[in-house]
């Protein structure tokens, strides 16, 4: 077993790296094909090391970025050629490539960039923090209780640009020694400012469930996804109701680690293209788009694992139920709103219909969500957060102004040339 495990993971190898070099190529020649970028016209970075698998991150970040690129130019300085040819395909921000570090400091040296934008911990950050006279800030793909909102890496960056005082509260209680007052800026949530797209379906009297569930984890503490646990029952439930309608959105990276998981996924996935078979009005959806924000609108009621998906719906002041995870190892923060969430164990999945039921006549429920709204996000105004945004772009701008006249004439440093060799 252990020759074919082996082999196994050989062929997936050589898979990737073909499916990388081919990426590659079609993106060297589309860009090719464009006009050369502009010498010392950016001043915003966005350091993306991900490939497509990962879009989701940086996808939620391009209307915020178009609105800071109107005075501060932006671009998105991508790493991996899957995730460069995907945001070249989207269309919706400058796109440079630069797979090797030779090819970052190339990038660097023609280029003005004061601000570089992380929405990620991948490990690659690393080797852009290398680079001094620039702020370095992560800016993170969504707003959660979940270990990775208290990471120690966000030590590693000159400042956080956090949602509001839950985000503050929580890395306060984990992060020793950290300044909180002087690394952290408040900026609410900007994306919520630009949500878009509208159901694929009409409206009529069925009541609408939202089920977002988050991918499996790669480990036991981060095990929160339920689509093996809670999805399938909870989906049988919903599709044999000729009373309400489903609306799936899974994780892109649903089944990456664990290939149950993906199976899981399909099924939910089949069995929703079966029931819409059966009775074409049911217009049930598998939501796969990047678009966000009709589906917090459209459901009744939303039914979400332990993630950022929590916090979208929040916002939107609508009920909504958490899925309890079932690995006893998940590591589940009860200081903030799921202290106060209403839960769905996996045993009670099958039942879901009755659990949404008594959410929806509960006359709290969105009552008692106001005060974590503004708890988690501060102001919701529309265009609140994206006026933060810009604000706080704005001040570091400022900032590197009074830094870079105080250190005009100090040479920046270069690397060892063996040590930019990363090919």
């Amino acid at each position: 077993m252990g020759v074919v495990s082996d082999g196994r993971k050989a062929v997936a190898v050589l898979s990737k790296a073909l499916r990388s070099r081919r990426a590659a190529a079609d993106v060297r020649s589309r860009l090719a094909r464009q006009p050369p970028h502009p010498a010392q016209h950016f001043r915003v970075a966005v350091y993306f090391a991900d490939g497509d698998v990962n879009m989701y991150q940086i996808r939620q970040w391009y209307k915020p970025l178009a609105e800071i690129a109107k005075v501060w130019p932006v671009v998105v300085l991508s790493r991996n050629a899957t995730g460069a040819r995907a945001i070249l395909t989207d269309g919706a921000v400058p796109v440079a490539f630069a797979p090797t570090v030779r090819d970052v400091e190339r990038f660097i040296g023609r280029q003005d960039i004061r601000v570089v934008l992380y929405v990620n911990q991948n490990t690659r950050n690393f080797q852009m923090f290398r680079y001094g006279r620039r702020w370095h800030v992560f800016i993170n793909h969504g707003e959660s209780d979940k270990m990775y909102m208290t990471t120690n890496q966000f030590k590693a960056y000159d400042f956080a640009f956090i949602a509001g005082e839950a985000a503050r509260q929580r890395l306060g209680r984990v992060l020793w020694d950290y300044d909180l007052d002087e690394r952290t800026i408040e900026i609410g949530r900007p994306q919520a400012d630009h949500y878009s797209g509208a159901p694929p379906y009409t409206p009529d009297g069925r009541t609408v469930i939202l089920y977002a569930p988050t991918w499996e984890g790669d480990r036991p503490s981060a095990h929160y996804g339920s689509i093996r646990t809670h999805g399938e029952a909870l989906a049988a439930a919903v599709l044999a109701s000729p009373a309400h309608r489903l609306i799936y959105r899974p994780h892109p990276r649903s089944g990456v680690v664990d290939d149950e998981y993906g199976a899981a996924n399909r099924r939910i996935v089949a069995a929703i293209a079966a029931a819409n078979a059966a009775d074409p009005a049911a217009q049930h959806v598998f939501d796969d788009k990047p678009d966000l924000g009709w589906q917090l609108a459209a459901a009744d009621v939303a039914i979400v694992d332990i993630s950022a998906m929590v916090y979208d719906r929040l916002a939107a002041d609508r009920p909504l139920m958490v899925t309890r995870p079932a690995d006893p190892a998940a590591l589940v923060d009860t200081h903030g709103y799921l202290s106060d969430a209403e839960w769905l164990d996996a045993a009670a999945a099958s039942r879901v219909l009755a659990e949404t039921a008594r959410v929806l006549s509960d006359p709290d429920a969105v009552s008692r969500l106001e005060g974590w709204v503004r708890h988690y996000f501060g102001d919701t105004a529309p265009g609140a957060a994206s006026a933060r945004f810009a604000a706080a772009i704005d001040d570091l701008m400022t900032r590197w102004e009074r830094w870079h006249l105080a250190s005009v004439g100090e040479p920046e440093g270069k690397d060892d040339e063996a040590e930019l060799d990363d090919e």
